[in-house]
Parts: C-alpha cells; sequence; structure tokens
C-alpha cells in the first residue's frame, strides 16, 4: 500500500508542476509582450543601442514605454526592455518595485520556482524558454524572460559563419 501511495503522490506532484510551466509557456512572455514577436508589432517600442550578446551576438537593445506595461497588479513597473535578434524578440527585462506579492503571484501562476545559490535567482524554465526573477538593486526587483529557439538560432548562426570562413580558405 505504501509504495503505491508514494507513486501516486509523485505523479500528481510532477502533473501539478507540469502544468504551472505550461501556464508559463503558454504565457510566452510579460502581459501581450511575447518572445519571438517581430519588433515591428510592439507598441511603444524605442531603439536604445546596439549590443553584443555575450560578446559575440550582435544585438538591439529597445526600451518600451508602454501604458499597458506600467504595473502589475498594484506593482509599480520603472523599466521594460526588450533585446532583438534578426527583429525577433528574444529577451524581455522587466525591472519593477521590490514588492513579495510578485513572488507569491508568480509561484501561484508557474509553480514554485528553482533557486540558484551562486547567482542569487529564481528560475523556472520550460523546452522553450525561462523566467528568471531577481534582485536588481535596493528597491528593484528584475524579471528577465528568454526565448530558446531564438538563442539557439544565435549559435546556429554563429556555425554557419565559422564554416563560412573555413571554406573560404
Amino acid at each position: 500500500m505504501k509504495p503505491f501511495l508514494f507513486a501516486s503522490l509523485f505523479i500528481v506532484t510532477h502533473v501539478a508542476l507540469g502544468q504551472d510551466l505550461a501556464e508559463l509557456d503558454r504565457r510566452n512572455g510579460f502581459k501581450d509582450l511575447k518572445l519571438g514577436m517581430h519588433i515591428d508589432s510592439l507598441k511603444g517600442a524605442a531603439f536604445k543601442k546596439d549590443v553584443k550578446e555575450k560578446n559575440e551576438y550582435p544585438v538591439k537593445l529597445y526600451e518600451v514605454d508602454n501604458d499597458e506595461y506600467k504595473s502589475i497588479g498594484e506593482v509599480k513597473v520603472k523599466k521594460v526592455e526588450v533585446k532583438t535578434y534578426k527583429d525577433l524578440v528574444y529577451e524581455i527585462t522587466v525591472v519593477t518595485k521590490k514588492d513579495t506579492r510578485l513572488m507569491k503571484g508568480m509561484e501561484k501562476s508557474f509553480g514554485k520556482p528553482i533557486y540558484m545559490t551562486p547567482t542569487d535567482t529564481y528560475n523556472w524554465n520550460t523546452q522553450k524558454m525561462s523566467l528568471t526573477f531577481r534582485d536588481h538593486s535596493k528597491n528593484e526587483l528584475r524579471l528577465t524572460y528568454r526565448c530558446y529557439p531564438i538563442l539557439q538560432m544565435m549559435r546556429v548562426d554563429k556555425g554557419k559563419k565559422i564554416d563560412d570562413i573555413a571554406t573560404d580558405f
């Protein structure tokens, strides 16, 4: 009887966690700002600067000024930025006022996060994206959404450039 009870509890726990992460995949970003969307379809995006992701990949940084993104419930959002590769949004950064209700809300929506001691971050990961929650400053929190398929596209493109160089000798 005990092995059956343990197995049932194990299955129910993993199914419940899977459903929470499925919600993260379903939302695929912050409000209507979605990972993978084309930057031209994003209202209020203003080009900020060209940057290099991991000192390798040329990406563009945009600041987003849209009234729809000014709060999460009653929590004030201070800044929203996106990074694009080939004009596709692959990273969304949301800086908010520090409020414990944010973590409670995310746990309710996505389940318990994985805490990473070395980086002092809380992480939710799925097959196609991740969400990271951490302190940004003494009075601010930062949420970072990342899209794995576009990050993979960057690595593939880098490999193609290396192949082009290798065949050009």
